[in-house]
């Protein structure tokens, strides 16, 4: 893993978003990812595995 680099620099670009459910242990886990990424960067990118629905979060 590399640390993360701060930035100065304003970066504003087209960002893409895509949403997985991940199944491990033969089918007898799954949990949800969100995956957010810059269009014209392959190093500007953020992934999670937190994700859940708002109604699910009271």
């Amino acid at each position: 893993m590399v640390p993360a680099e701060s930035n100065t620099a304003a970066q504003t670009g087209p960002v893409r978003s895509h949403g997985y459910r991940i199944t491990v242990d033969n089918g007898r886990e799954s949990f949800f990812a969100l995956s957010i990424e810059r269009v014209d960067s392959e190093d500007a990118w953020l992934m999670s595995d937190t994700a859940a629905a708002l109604e699910n979060m009271r």
